[in-house]
């Protein structure tokens, strides 16, 4: 009944979805989701995701309900301008929602990632008697994220690393947009996921408790497989003229269709007022308590008997970065000042990586199948595999939207900093991940190589023209397209300070000459652009570089210097920390 009067109120949303999922969300908050309204920080706390993001009012119906910091009025307010509430749930960890998500696939791939961060972290964190990192991870799926393409490379993944904890309700209710999804959308969803390696319970009734229970107690116990739990649905379940049909997809019911709910449901009461009896029932704040507490006592127990991992573990939830923690890269830095190298930034990032990597163990690797060519395995790297997760690298394989959006979701979990590479060109199949990551203010790093048009061998296919200004226009994505190793080095330490924003490194195939830099220079490269050649205050012309360009422009310098021509060579390896400068 919110879901369905706060989209009339607004005149716009999708009631739909709320209604046919209410039976299974009532089932799974009230007796399964361990979680509390009073911390949604809680570590230890189950994740829950709608990836079926237009279905939102649910979830802030759920989150009210629950106790979380989202009032009536939050409700009432639905859609509207600068509101809590949405018309596709944003990021908000103060009122319990975990993730962005709209863009259809995209929250099952990020639940992927909680879940896949969950089974990491328990690996190399629980000890006996200590299991301190142990929840679920529950996501709302519709027909519209199964058809979504990276849905499938998610699923697939989850599946080979065998994921138990994550658990996947499935809304079947044969409605998308259009209408009946059996003329566009006719495959075999439980066959579809059994071959990914799911465990998958079919044809279950979405509106028997029951059954829903008995489901969810089934997929909880199958610890070594994900669990699609695909239940029969009726989209707008309740509404007697439009029930079942694409009416109630996306448009508000009517106030006589509301009326007419009222009495098919027997709900006896005006918009938005809930009877105390319900809102006691609803209520998570004491149970939520005891949970925490219970965990809490466990998590001090873990403090007494294993400190340093205790310290490890906090310091990696809180998730902020100390500037003294680089002892590896200042080594490198001195280092390159005597010795300088001629190599590919694509070599110069695993440099960069493998000074980082004994000052951050949570730095968490991966590649969509390009590991060799964009260096991303670093010389203490340990593969994830499916029966062993207290590693530090994941091959993705061939899924390089998939890769961006769980990485989205592990950083979302917390207790990691990922990163993963794959070709620059490739960068379009990722690009609405990367997007999500920018919004959501996710820290995560993507090494994107083989930049520039000089990569003659592979053909057009593989030659990145406007690739990297179509990366700058993404609001709030940092593109670091550095120079040479000390460039390299500086814009990785940069990227992990940067908790907040997300970082695109671009970087070459072909071998670039280290400049000579002055420590004001070194300390400089962090504001995005610094003069790196020419010390007149009034030169007679500045040219601005970036990345390979760099050794142009300063072979034009010098060549320029013998002509009697002063210029100014600036390199600038990142415009967007570089606006960030004062005039």
């Amino acid at each position: 009944m919110l879901s369905c009067e706060a989209v009339q109120r607004a005149n716009s949303g999708h009631p739909g979805m709320p209604m046919g999922m209410a039976d299974i969300a009532e089932v799974l908050w009230n007796d399964f989701l361990s979680h509390n309204p009073e911390n949604p920080f809680w570590h230890n706390r189950d994740r829950f995701v709608v990836s079926n993001g237009h279905g939102s009012m649910l979830l802030y119906a759920l989150l009210h309900l629950s106790g979380y910091k989202l009032s009536i009025e939050d409700i009432k307010n639905f859609r509207q301008f600068n509101s809590k509430t949405a018309g596709h749930p944003e990021l908000d960890l103060d009122i319990g929602i975990e993730t962005t998500t709209g863009p259809l696939g995209q929250g099952i791939a990020n639940a992927v990632g909680m879940a896949l961060a969950e089974k990491v972290l328990s690996s190399q964190f629980n000890q006996d008697n200590f299991n301190i990192i142990d929840h679920f991870t529950y996501v709302f799926t519709g027909d519209g994220c199964l058809m979504e393409g990276v849905s499938h490379e998610a699923s697939s993944l989850a599946g080979t690393l065998k994921l138990g904890k994550l658990i996947c309700f499935y809304d079947d209710n044969g409605i998308s947009i259009d209408g009946k999804v059996e003329n566009w959308f006719a495959e075999d969803v439980a066959a579809r996921y059994r071959a990914y390696g799911w465990h998958v319970i079919d044809n279950i009734d979405g509106h028997n408790p029951e059954q829903i229970s008995q489901a969810i107690k089934e997929a909880k116990n199958e610890t070594n497989k994900p669990s699609m739990l695909a239940c029969k649905t009726v989209i707008g379940f309740g509404s007697p003229n439009k029930a079942g049909t694409a009416d109630t997809h996306g448009a508000p019911l009517g106030d006589d269709e509301i009326n007419e709910v009222r009495k098919t449901l027997n709900w006896q009461h005006d918009p938005f007022v809930i009877p105390e009896d319900i809102k006691q029932a609803w209520d998570g704040m004491e149970k939520g308590a005891q949970l925490e507490a219970s965990w809490n006592i466990l998590w001090e127990g873990y403090k007494k008997e294993h400190p340093d991992l205790y310290k490890d573990l906090e310091q990696r939830m809180q998730g902020t970065i100390e500037d003294n923690r680089f002892e590896g890269i200042k080594a490198l830095l001195e280092d390159l000042k005597s010795e300088p190298d001629t190599v590919a930034t694509r070599k110069s990032s695993l440099i960069a990586l493998n000074a980082l990597t004994d000052d951050f163990p949570e730095l968490l690797g991966g590649s969509a199948d390009l590991t060799g060519s964009v260096c991303t395995f670093h010389k203490s790297s340990k593969a994830i595999t499916p029966d062993d997760a207290n590693g530090d690298y994941i091959f993705y394989g061939v899924r390089e939207f998939g890769m961006s959006a769980i990485m989205n979701g592990m950083a979302l979990h917390g207790g990691m900093i990922p990163y993963a590479g794959t070709f620059l060109t490739f960068s379009d199949y990722s690009r609405n991940a990367l997007r999500m990551a920018a919004m959501m203010e996710l820290g995560v790093i993507h090494v994107l190589t083989h930049d520039s048009i000089g990569l003659g061998e592979d053909g057009p296919t593989h030659q990145p023209v406007e690739h990297v200004p179509s990366l700058r226009l993404i609001p709030g994505l940092n593109v670091w397209r550095p120079c040479d190793t000390m460039e390299t080095a500086m814009a990785w330490k940069a990227s992990i300070l940067n908790r907040k924003e997300p970082t695109a490194l671009i970087l070459t195939r072909q071998s670039l000459p280290q400049f000579d830099r002055s420590d004001t220079q070194i300390e400089a490269i962090a504001s995005g652009g610094y003069i790196l050649y020419g010390e007149s205050s009034s030169p007679d012309a500045i040219i601005i570089a970036t990345g390979s360009e760099v050794k142009l422009a300063m072979n034009a310098a010098l060549k320029a210097a013998e002509e009697g021509i002063d210029i100014r060579v600036v390199s600038m390896p990142c415009l967007d920390i570089f606006e960030k400068q004062t005039q």
